[in-house]
């Protein structure tokens, strides 16, 4: 096998179950231990992948500005908001994280809606100011404009006061072997407490953030209790296998 289709199949697999694990490779791919570690050597350089003890996971490709990431899988986004929506209850207090996703999540909530919001993104809050029935209070701090979202001890404090019946969780990067991760220490900070402040946990996922990794641990993949996705037509079952073990629920789009 050349380089290139060992490369591709290596991904391939990174794609499908979330991670790779070194021992095997060689007997998955008919190839021998060093030439994979090397693989996985040239992979990591590249950015594709994370090595992790004991093999490898797929790397976020999630742009690092908020303004990039604004035209970054726009229609996934939408289809992703559509499937969460779905899980808001009228007359909820909800959480409701910062970013792209959650601002497209914000756009699927009916006009008519009642209930509660807290949120430490302003553009989430300014977005809720369309909607009369949404009591929004706002989760202060130092603004990252990276993000677009409030960071820091007084947001912390500020989410460690409520008791929330479900939390919207944006995420940079989601894996059942490593959990919820983020680009930002400070953005990966907050939400460690945000999902300790609600029992319904739900990530807000499309595809290009399944089954990678970010620098920064918010929590293990445990903490959440749904994770809203695409439909199985962008999104097959079988990726979602390893998150669906771990009995987390998985939502899609309304058909």
């Amino acid at each position: 096998m050349l380089k290139e289709e060992r490369h591709r199949r290596i991904l391939e697999l990174l794609r499908n179950e979330g991670r790779v694990v070194a021992s095997e490779l060689p007997r998955r791919i008919d190839v021998s231990g060093h030439t994979v570690r090397r693989d996985l050597a040239e992979l990591a350089a590249e950015g594709h992948l994370q090595r992790v003890h004991g093999g490898a996971v797929a790397r976020s490709p999630v742009a690092g500005t908020y303004a990039s990431r604004e035209r970054q899988q726009v229609a996934g986004k939408a289809a992703v908001a559509r499937a969460a929506v779905t899980l808001l209850q009228p007359d909820a207090i909800a959480i409701v994280d910062g970013g792209t996703t959650a601002l497209a999540l914000v756009e699927a909530i009916p006009l008519d809606h009642r209930g509660t919001v807290i949120t430490h993104s302003p553009l989430v809050a300014a977005a809720l100011a369309a909607r009369p029935g949404v009591e929004v209070v706002i989760a202060g701090g130092t603004l990252d404009a990276r993000a677009m979202v409030a960071v820091g001890a007084q947001t912390i404090r500020a989410y460690a006061a409520v008791t929330a019946d479900v939390c919207f969780l944006g995420v940079w990067s989601v894996s059942a072997a490593t959990g919820i991760s983020s680009r930002y220490h400070e953005e990966a900070e907050v939400r460690r407490v945000m999902v300790e402040r609600a029992d319904t946990v739900v990530a807000l996922a499309s595809a290009d953030k399944l089954n990678t990794v970010a620098p920064f641990q918010s929590a293990p993949a445990t903490a959440i209790t749904h994770l809203a996705t695409e439909s199985a037509a962008t999104v097959p079952d079988e990726p979602l296998r390893p998150l669906r073990e771990l009995g987390i629920e998985i939502v899609r789009p309304p058909r």
